[in-house]
């Protein structure tokens, strides 16, 4: 039994300065009055630091040093995972972007196989492409990027919600019947990498799209006579949208425009690629080159290919750059993407019975220490 004592905890729903949280083994316990501490086996006085649950990032390519695409292995997810405790993410999705049908296949089974021992840290796969609009790839190699293929479809549907969590394609590329062959298993498929008018884009979330792929960055815009995806998505109070708060992807008024339309349907992600927590000055997306320079991460023309971003990061820019209420912004690191998933029975609330997932950090956000599954980190 571990007791978290003198600290500022953000529940989902409360904040409180006069609280003990208790932890026994991976489970929250309780939250119970300060001055009525039971006996436990240890006690960790957090000199009011801010404890928040730990964040959840549904859009990761890498970090550490390594690129999922580039190595689809235990060992890469082991790298990711350790390099996000620093940050504060506790679970992730690693995500694969536009590849072979040979590389898919090995992702799912990886993933399959992994999520047996490690199954809070890696909640699932997400599989951003190969069904996109050529004309909105992006950083993706265009080599890959195909119309949709029925086989593969019935593949990703097969292995599940607990294998493949979430799925990106481009809307208009495929058919009402392909979108419900995934929905039915659970599978939440996002709209991205696309170039769907308002009317397709309508269409398909009535098909049962929920959600949109890092909002206003590769899709089309809104505009006064063609409100594309980003209008759709707006009209949608349902549908759910990540968004990369770096500064470099979208611009801060347009997340805080984003967030008053979309409210607790706004996720934060990262979109992170090898350099996090590394000196790296250039790696490899896509078959491109791309360089890490002035905090953004751009290929030779220009093109950005994925962020140096990290959640802790994703939440202070929301706090300081967008004001960004700090319950809120923890929520769209946690409790949001939690709902999303249907995963909000177990993570991203600090409440009794939840996994002790756990981001703690100081009133700069400089994390000070992180509970992964009941274990503590001291970060300095």
């Amino acid at each position: 039994m571990l007791a978290l004592t003198n600290a500022t905890i953000y529940t989902k729903q409360a904040v409180y300065t006069d609280r003990t949280l208790l932890i026994d083994r991976d489970r929250i316990v309780d939250l119970i009055p300060a001055e009525t501490l039971p006996e436990v086996d240890a006690v960790i006085d957090l000199h009011r630091q801010i404890v928040a649950p730990g964040f959840i990032d549904l859009q990761l390519n890498g970090c550490g040093g390594v690129m999922f695409n580039d190595a689809i292995t235990a060992e890469t997810l082991d790298t990711m995972h350790q390099t996000n405790l620093k940050s504060g993410t506790t679970s992730f999705l690693p995500t694969l972007i536009t590849t072979s049908d040979d590389n898919i296949r090995a992702a799912i089974d990886l993933v399959k196989s992994y999520r047996k021992t490690h199954a809070t840290a890696v909640l699932g796969l997400h599989l951003e492409g190969p069904f996109l609009n050529p004309q909105r790839k992006g950083i993706h190699d265009g080599s890959y990027v195909r119309a949709a293929d029925r086989t593969m479809l019935e593949t990703i549907a097969a292995s599940g919600k607990e294998t493949v969590r979430l799925v990106t394609l481009a809307p208009e590329r495929v058919t009402p019947q392909e979108i419900k062959l995934l929905t039915d298993r659970g599978i939440v498929v996002s709209a991205g990498h696309t170039d769907a008018t308002y009317e397709e884009a309508i269409a398909q979330f009535e098909a049962g799209v929920g959600m949109a792929t890092h909002l206003f960055n590769a899709m089309s815009p809104w505009q006064g006579r063609k409100p594309g995806m980003v209008g759709a998505v707006f009209d949608r109070p349902e549908v759910y949208a990540g968004i990369i708060a770096d500064g470099h992807h979208v611009h801060f008024a347009s997340i805080a425009l984003a967030h008053r339309l979309k409210q607790d349907k706004l996720i934060l992600v990262t979109d992170a690629t090898p350099p996090v927590g590394t000196d790296m000055t250039s790696f490899i997306i896509g078959g491109n080159e791309v360089f890490y320079r002035d905090g953004k991460c751009v290929s030779a023309d220009g093109t950005l290919g994925g962020s140096a971003l990290t959640m802790i990061e994703a939440v202070a820019n929301c706090v300081q750059h967008i004001q960004i209420p700090i319950a809120e912004a923890l929520r769209m690191a946690s409790t949001y993407p939690a709902q999303l998933l249907g995963l909000d029975g177990k993570l991203g609330d600090i409440a009794p019975g939840y996994v002790a997932n756990l981001a703690i950090f100081d009133q700069q956000f400089q994390m000070g220490a992180v509970i992964d599954r009941g274990w503590f980190y001291g970060l300095r």
